[in-house]
């Protein structure tokens, strides 16, 4: 079995620029051209019809870290928010949303620093690790 290479990630706090819109309301997680290139590209290496499931989970230096994976459609479960962004799809769980709303993904195939980075209008405080953050709902 091949080994998948891992997602590199890295949050910040500051304020996002205006996301671009789509038709109707703007998307609950929004993605940069450059992560949307990034993730389809990862997505047809494993050419299955895939979506990626975006969360929070407790841990790291702030007290919560991101989660990305990809899955199949077909395990999203019924409470899950199902955000189509341009053609891709991402699927979050409702106590996720409530951390992510707003979030701008970006994505930077720089030597230092690159990786995807969260642009979280949520986040009241970030790590130095950049991967966990804390935020008050």
């Amino acid at each position: 079995m091949a080994r998948r290479k891992p997602l590199s990630i890295r949050s910040t706090s500051t304020p996002t620029s205006a996301a671009p819109k789509t038709e109707g309301l703007a998307p609950a997680i929004s993605l940069t051209d450059n992560a949307l290139k990034h993730f389809n590209k990862m997505r047809s290496e494993r050419g299955e019809d895939l979506c990626l499931r975006i969360g929070v989970k407790q841990g790291g230096c702030s007290g919560m870290s991101y989660t990305m994976d990809f899955e199949s459609r077909a395990n999203a479960r019924p409470d899950d928010s199902v955000i189509e962004y341009n053609g891709f799809v991402m699927v979050c769980d409702p106590k996720s949303l409530l951390f992510l709303y707003g979030m701008q993904l970006d994505y930077s195939d720089a030597l230092i620093g690159g990786g995807f980075s969260f642009k979280n209008p949520n986040a009241t405080q970030t790590c130095g690790c950049g991967k966990s953050f804390a935020a008050e709902i």
